[in-house]
């Protein structure tokens, strides 16, 4: 037996990745479900298998744009804000009364990440910032999905506090501003009563980063 190092893990890593990768990726054909809301399709396509056959597949995909989403934290009152609001999917899907507690959120639209975060956080929560820090992105649900999700944190404090917050009445938004105490927010993933991915992902971050 014998230990590699990190370099040569990675590189072997790789170039198994690249072994296995499939080529010649072709869209065959596009039909539109619906676009009720946003769009449905039905994909077809064909690639090349790495042992050099021709696979056709057909998939459905749900495009609603790519969206951003933002922790707001205090490092000295030990706080975050979050929102918890009606969501009907999770309602026709085990959740009882449909509430979700959630971090900021929202789609980019014509918006750069930046300026839809920005927007949503005062939309949202009342809070106006001026900048908010990128720390990753990520596919959602890669399977059925094909939204990016953009991850943003960024520091408040009490006088960036613009006005209620609660989301646009124009939009039907009607959203619960909640500050937690990172324990207590951190406690309730364990406990099921934060069981939104974004916002897991979200607080997990400013716990293995040490930020609070």
């Amino acid at each position: 037996m014998y230990s590699l190092d990190r370099n040569t893990y990675f590189y072997l890593l790789t170039l198994n990745i690249h072994k296995m990768a499939i080529k010649n990726i072709e869209i065959v054909k596009t039909e539109i479900l619906s676009d009720n809301w946003y769009t449905l399709k039905k994909l077809t396509y064909q690639y090349t298998k790495p042992d050099g056959t021709i696979q056709q597949q057909s998939r459905e995909a749900y495009d609603r744009g790519n969206g951003a989403a933002i922790l707001l934290y205090n490092t000295t009152s030990q706080t975050v804000i979050l929102t918890r609001q009606f969501r009907i999917p999770t309602y026709i899907n085990g959740n009882e009364s449909g509430m979700l507690i959630e971090a900021c959120a929202g789609l980019l639209d014509q918006d750069s990440p930046q300026d839809c975060i920005r927007r949503e956080t005062e939309e949202e929560t009342g809070y106006q910032i001026k900048e908010a820090k990128k720390i990753f992105e990520a596919y959602m649900s890669p399977g059925s999905v094909t939204e990016i999700l953009h991850f943003f944190i960024a520091e408040y404090t009490n006088n960036m506090k613009v006005s209620d917050g609660g989301g646009l009445e124009e939009e039907e938004e009607h959203i619960e501003i909640l500050e937690l105490n990172i324990q207590d927010a951190l406690q309730m993933i364990d406990t099921g009563e934060i069981k939104d991915g974004k916002t897991i992902m979200l607080l997990q971050y400013i716990r293995l980063k040490n930020i609070m």
